[in-house]
C-alpha cells in the first residue's frame, strides 16, 4: 500500500492532537487508570529508538489510535501477557540512565465499529501502567490456523 506523504501528514499532525489531549483512562480490568505519555506516541511512530517505522505502518496505527482510549474502558478481559527484561532510559539520580528493568505487556483485543484492533500496555516494574501500542489487526499462525496475539516481541509490534 502507497501512502501519499501529504496524507500521512495530516493524519499525523490530526493523531498527535489527538494524543495530546487524551487524559488518564480508568481500565475494569485492572480497576486503575492507563495513562497516555509520549512513550507511546513515539512507539506508534518508532519500532526502538532512530529506527522509524515504515510510513504505512505509521499511517494505519496514527488512524486508529482513536480507538485506544474505547477499547481500554472496555475491556474486562485479558488476551496476552508477557514480560521480559529491556533497557528503559531512566531519571537517576539528575541524569539520563540506560537500565535494564523489567517490563510487563498487557493485551486487550477489540472489534468496534467493524475495526479489529489489539491495544497494548505496558508496567516498568511498580510504576503505573501506559498505553504502549495499538495493532490494527492480528495474524494467523500458518501452522495450526490460530491467531497470533503478538510476533513475539511486544517492544517492537
Amino acid at each position: 500500500m502507497k501512502i501519499d506523504k501529504e496524507k500521512f501528514k495530516k493524519e499525523k499532525l490530526k493523531a498527535e492532537g489527538f494524543y495530546k489531549n487524551l487524559v488518564p483512562v480508568l481500565c475494569p480490568y485492572f480497576q486503575e487508570k492507563i495513562i497516555f505519555n509520549a512513550k507511546g506516541l513515539e512507539h506508534l511512530k518508532f519500532k526502538k529508538k532512530n529506527s522509524a517505522r515504515n510510513l504505512e505502518d505509521q499511517f494505519i496505527r496514527l488512524r486508529l489510535l482513536y480507538l485506544a482510549p474505547q477499547i481500554i474502558k472496555s475491556s474486562k478481559t485479558i488476551q496476552g501477557i508477557s514480560g521480559r527484561k529491556v533497557f528503559e532510559l531512566l531519571r537517576i539520580n539528575n541524569r539520563n540512565e540506560h537500565k535494564m528493568v523489567n517490563a510487563q505487556y498487557f493485551e486487550f483485543i477489540a472489534v468496534i465499529d467493524g475495526i479489529r484492533a489489539r491495544v497494548v500496555i505496558k508496567q516498568i516494574g511498580d510504576s503505573p501502567k501506559y498505553f504502549w501500542s495499538i495493532i490494527p489487526f492480528w495474524k494467523m499462525n500458518k501452522e495450526n490456523g490460530t491467531r497470533k496475539i503478538h510476533n513475539g516481541n511486544p517492544e517492537e509490534d
